[in-house]
């Protein structure tokens, strides 16, 4: 089973970096989160790192953040065409698109059909994030039309996100037998039950990151597990290094895949 590293876990450090990092530790392959930076936008560079590092693009993370919302464009939908075309072009298999925000009127009520439709006229597996509901003090804010919860519509592909299971209160063990078969990508990461979107290191918070990777193991999962985690604290490169390669060590152990 692989493991692969988002090149968001590298922030503040750049697309280049990852490829770098996940290179000289052993990682199975990159997912590309399309941010501000340059080279994250570019398949051309993207390309040229792949090749330059020997490590594989596995998916490619559209541009729906608030701090993307101009990258590729403001169309929604032309950005899930880009990342299509960009997956397509670096052999990656799966696409990760977020649910619309509720302002986002006309894409989010045609968001399942019209993402039914560009999965008939591709291979690459368009693959909804759960998400969470928004706090402001003790009131729930639903930011997400369709609702965060990805259960709640009839998506063929789906991404288990941990850190956002912990800022829902959601059971993740749960979740995941609600999926099934629909659930085909994974972001390793950890959260201790905050408001805050905490990507901690698998394993340093209160999520069952092992007992899920232990299912995957025995189940027919034939995805991605991604580690997906913060270490914008990290202080140099080499501690930045050390988080990433226990988080790359903590997936290894519980899906018992050996080091290569």
């Amino acid at each position: 089973m692989r493991v692969a590293l988002s090149t968001s876990s590298v922030f503040p450090e750049g697309t280049a970096a990852a490829f770098d990092i996940a290179s000289r530790l052993g990682y199975d392959g990159i997912e590309v989160m399309v941010m501000t930076d340059a080279v994250s936008q570019d398949p051309v560079a993207l390309r040229r790192l792949s090749d330059h590092y020997a490590i594989p693009i596995l998916a490619i993370h559209a541009p729906c953040l608030l701090v993307t919302q101009r990258v590729w464009g403001t169309d929604p939908w032309v950005k899930l065409e880009r990342a299509r075309v960009a997956a397509e072009e670096l052999g990656a298999e799966t696409v990760v698109v977020h649910p619309p925000f509720r302002w986002q009127r006309d894409y989010a009520r045609d968001f399942v059909s019209g993402l039914a439709r560009m999965q008939q006229e591709t291979p690459v597996r368009f693959a909804v994030e759960n998400m969470y509901p928004w706090r402001a003090r003790s009131r729930e804010i639903g930011a997400y039309s369709p609702g965060w919860d990805i259960r709640d519509e009839d998506y063929p592909h789906t991404t288990l996100d941990l850190s956002h299971t912990a800022v829902s209160g959601t059971d993740a063990l749960v979740m995941a037998a609600d999926l099934g078969e629909r659930m085909v990508h994974v972001h390793l990461a950890d959260g201790s039950g905050s408001a805050r979107d905490e990507h901690l290191i698998p394993g340093r918070g209160l999520q069952p990151c092992g007992a899920l990777l232990e299912g995957l193991r025995l189940s027919d999962f034939d995805g991605i597990v991604v580690v997906e985690v913060s270490t914008r604290r990290a202080q140099t490169r080499a501690e930045r290094e050390i988080e990433l390669a226990e988080a790359l060590a903590f997936a290894r152990l519980h899906l018992d895949v050996a080091t290569p």
